[in-house]
């Protein structure tokens, strides 16, 4: 990391030699059996989580998912397809918490749960979408990026109009899912996607399952992780980190309005489209929380968790703000404000520490931090009535036109290089590599457990109009 304490012409003479060294030793682990690489905070919770104790004096309950004490890349996300039309409205989509073992199987269409919804008069399953790379893998199963098979467009009242296209198709074992009590999750993450339609959050196309898997269509983002480019660049400047915050902040916004809170939020569940327009990702630990009630699990990734998370007094929406805090920090001097190697004086210094605040960043900058990073949450900013609308407020956001932003309209300055709309670039290679292997999985004795779980958007081409 810089260091904060030397003079400006200092930092200026070194800044190229350590971001170059900060290159240099960045790694990414090169299997999944590496000691640091923990797939939870990606996938969910696996049978080995209970390697971790729980810190003391929390009453947890069974199928609650852990604290992420390893941070990562997600490896999974959408792509830019986003429609610039004024008359195609954005549909519901998107599911990250979960994958699956195995590569979709060959299922014959008896195996494939179809939701009769009226104009819906052809069944989607995994025979439909060609496998292309592996894009991740975790304790449920793999990632894949897949392209939609052509299929026919039946007539204007849309049986079938589905198209073809780039996907990330995220495939989930059920017996898996059911050994581990995540049922619960797997079903309120799906369900938590098909409600959320935002510029700024990735969509959930269709989700399907067989007798033995899961299946969640994604729209595939190919620019990387907010983490892989805040990590190469070191720091980002109080421009570049404002439009990111802003998009965050409308995205948390309108989840928040909804009765989500997303209780994850870090730079590795952020994607970053071929625009450079960030995409909140990754519901597998987003809960609906009505606005009187609170939440007592304990969740997350440790460094971005708010204190009331930590102290198990109950938490609502107000520690996405903190998390934003931490991010926002983050992006302004390259790490959390709290860091430590031992994961009880992390929580220690989270809930005791005051937040230190670089001399060097703005006075606007320093306020809404302070604001954000309040540890009591009900004086955090944006805890009151109006909830995000105050932080859209802030002083450090004048320069932000609200509307055009939330319309896609505000161009960010850096844009993420890629080839094309099924380039993988910014995935590793570790990935990308795998080959196209096929796992069977058992059928669960109890078939029960996920009905109801289709689901297919709605068509934009259908519903708007023309």
């Amino acid at each position: 990391m810089i260091d904060h304490m030397a003079s400006p012409s200092q930092q200026k003479k070194t800044l190229p030699s350590i971001l170059t060294s900060k290159l240099n030793n960045l790694t990414i682990p090169s299997s999944p059996t590496d000691p640091d690489f923990d797939f939870a905070d990606v996938f969910g919770p696996s049978s080995s989580s209970s390697t971790h104790p729980n810190p003391p004096h929390h009453n947890l309950f069974i199928g609650d998912p852990p604290i992420i004490h390893n941070r990562t890349h997600s490896f999974i996300g959408p792509s830019p397809r986003y429609t610039r039309s004024k008359s195609l409205p954005f549909h519901p989509q998107f599911d990250p918490n979960s994958s699956g073992e195995d590569e979709p199987e060959k299922a014959d269409e008896s195996e494939v749960e179809v939701e009769e919804k009226g104009k819906l008069n052809c069944k989607i399953g995994p025979g439909d979408f060609e496998i292309m790379r592996v894009i991740g893998k975790g304790s449920f199963g793999k990632v894949f990026q897949v392209r939609r098979r052509d299929k026919s467009v039946v007539n204007v009242d849309g049986e079938c109009a589905i198209g073809d296209g780039i996907f990330a198709m995220k495939v989930m074992r059920k017996d898996t899912i059911i050994k581990n009590n995540h049922v619960d999750y797997m079903k309120a993450e799906r369900d938590i996607l098909t409600k959320v339609v935002h510029p700024f959050v990735v969509q959930l196309r269709y989700s399907f399952q067989t007798k033995t898997k899961l299946y969640l269509i994604l729209d595939f983002i190919n620019g990387g992780h907010l983490f892989f480019h805040l990590y190469r660049q070191g720091i980002f400047s109080e421009d570049q980190a404002r439009v990111y915050t802003a998009e965050i902040v409308s995205a948390v916004s309108h989840l928040h309005e909804r009765g989500i809170v997303h209780r994850d939020l870090k730079p590795e569940n952020i994607l970053m489209d071929a625009d450079g327009h960030v995409m909140l990702t990754d519901f597998g630990l987003a809960k609906e929380i009505d606005e009187s009630s609170r939440s007592n699990s304990m969740c997350g990734t440790t460094e971005y968790m708010a204190p009331e998370i930590l102290l198990a007094k109950g938490h609502n929406k107000n520690a996405d703000w903190w998390s934003v805090g931490i991010l926002l920090y983050e992006m302004l001097t390259g790490k959390p404000p709290f860091t430590h190697s031992n994961r009880k004086k992390l929580q220690e210094k989270i809930i005791n520490e005051k937040v230190k605040l670089l001399p060097r960043l703005s006075g606007e900058a320093h306020s809404l931090l302070k604001g954000l990073l309040q540890k009591d949450p009900s004086l955090r900013l944006g805890s009151g009535p109006r909830g995000g609308d105050d932080i859209k407020k802030h002083k450090w956001f004048r320069t932000i036109n609200w509307k055009k932003l939330e319309s896609r309209d505000l161009q960010p300055k850096f844009k993420p290089d890629v080839s094309g709309e099924d380039c993988t670039e910014n995935f590793d290679k570790c990935w990308t590599a795998m080959p196209l292997d096929d796992s069977p999985a058992p059928t669960p004795t109890a078939g029960e457990h996920f009905h109801g779980y289709t689901y297919e958007a709605p068509n934009p081409w259908l519903s708007s109009p023309q």
